[in-house]
């Protein structure tokens, strides 16, 4: 439970229709002007919004990247030669999920960010 925007709730269910999951959600509203112009584009401001509402299809992904540790994913781990990061990438129609740990070199990274 928690307010987030918009862009973050179809991000989220992406992600759990991928997992076979579900979610329900509300528009929350910081002051009465969004409101009052969210029911100028004739959005129903007190429907409750279901998984398929935010993502209509199962042709859709989600992708995610560990900046700091949690229960999905760990964060990115710093070496000597540069840093570690683990992704993880799913895709709603198929049910797949693929997780990517990448090392990063730092040499490398410094040529291409011209430092």
């Amino acid at each position: 439970m928690g307010i987030g925007g918009a862009p973050e709730a179809v991000v989220a269910a992406c992600a759990l229709k991928a997992m076979g999951g579900d979610l329900q959600c509300k528009l929350y509203f910081r002051d009465d002007d969004e409101r009052r112009n969210a029911e100028a584009l004739g959005v129903d401001v007190d429907a409750v919004l279901s998984l398929d509402d935010l993502v209509k299809s199962d042709d859709c992904f989600f992708a995610g990247t560990g900046i700091t540790s949690g229960d999905l994913l760990r964060g990115v781990r710093y070496t000597e030669d540069g840093a570690i990061t683990e992704s993880v990438v799913m895709r709603a129609r198929s049910g797949t999920t693929r997780y990517i740990r990448a090392a990063h070199g730092r040499d490398k990274l410094s040529r291409i960010i011209g430092e």
